[in-house]
């Protein structure tokens, strides 16, 4: 069955996250602008006490993203100080789902493709009540691989950059990851992981996540790893729908300008062909893992190596 739906006609909720970041943001609320939603949530973090200059960077970017000039129930959740990234956004969230059932969710350097409001409003109705599904997502990480005949296909992997959910997932959240230990220890990894491999790379992960020690304080690890523990699957479409912009420096994960996900090219995701079967796609996930996972932390692992024998060598030199 072939349907779409047009922009103008969003009703969908929207909750935009935001930070310091004037010029993306207002790229991004222009998207939203665009699409019109009734219902608008922005969700922004303080400044840092420690960053001169930045206070004033954080007004503008409430600013840019408060812009609303059409029909729009607008509703602000702005910190007086600095939460930090993966508290802000999982308080934001949970303030959110409080109020919604079901919600189109953008970080303030996310781009989507005007495609990306009707594929998400679509997709939260068909499966509203679909217990496998547990959240839509606009990435498309395959390279130009299509994976499907469709216009999306089922994957256990979550992706945060532009994506969409309902409050029944939510309420399986839990930012603190509390049941890791006995997740981890009756080898629930064995559950989902498609490799010996794989099980070993999201236990040091989630271990890493769930002991603080990890460089990456993220609310999307524990976001994926709850979505595991439910079995859930996240709907990913066959072409890319988001563009990350924000590989400038001044991000706080994408720091990396040169990055290769940095301003991925979108395309119009067209009238929604639905699969007839809800099944995971393991050829992707392979794929996702073995690309997008694995091997960029042995780049990234071998890039901090250099770093540091350069480091030790230039002391020596001194």
């Amino acid at each position: 069955m072939l349907s779409s739906v047009t922009p103008s006609s969003l009703e969908t909720p929207v909750a935009m996250m935001i930070f310091n970041r004037p010029e993306v943001t207002a790229r991004v609320f222009a998207e939203v602008r665009r699409a019109r939603p009734r219902q608008l949530f922005i969700v922004g973090d303080g400044a840092r006490p420690d960053r001169p200059g930045e206070e004033e960077q954080v007004a503008l970017t409430r600013e840019a993203a408060t812009q609303v000039d059409w029909p729009c129930d607008l509703q602000t959740l702005f910190a007086d100080q600095n939460m930090g990234c993966k508290p802000r956004v999982a308080s934001g969230l949970a303030w959110v789902f409080q109020q919604v059932e079901e919600a189109i969710i953008l970080e303030d350097d996310c781009l989507p493709h005007p495609s990306f409001f009707g594929y998400c409003q679509e997709l939260l109705d068909r499966y509203r009540d679909d217990q496998r599904v547990g959240a839509i997502s606009g990435g498309n990480f395959q390279n130009g691989i299509s994976c499907t005949p469709h216009s999306y296909y089922f994957s256990k992997y979550f992706h945060c950059w532009g994506w969409a959910s309902w409050r029944r997932t939510w309420q399986n959240f839990d930012v603190e990851m509390k049941s890791w230990p006995q997740f981890r220890d009756r080898e629930g990894l064995a559950t989902v992981a498609d490799s010996a491999t794989e099980a070993w790379y999201w236990k040091r992960l989630f271990n890493e996540q769930y002991s603080g020690l990890s460089n990456t304080s993220s609310w999307a690890y524990p976001w994926l790893y709850s979505g595991w523990t439910q079995n859930a699957l996240t709907i990913l479409p066959d072409v890319n729908l988001i563009s990350n912009i924000g590989f400038s420096g001044v991000g706080t994960h994408c720091t990396d300008a040169d990055n290769r996900f940095a301003d991925l090219p979108v395309q119009d995701v067209g009238p929604i062909d639905h699969p007839e079967l809800v099944f995971r796609c393991v050829e992707a996930d392979q794929y996702t893992f073995e690309r997008n996972y694995y091997r960029d932390s042995l780049s990234r692992r071998a890039r901090r190596i250099c770093r540091q024998l350069l480091s030790s060598s230039s002391k020596a030199a001194a």
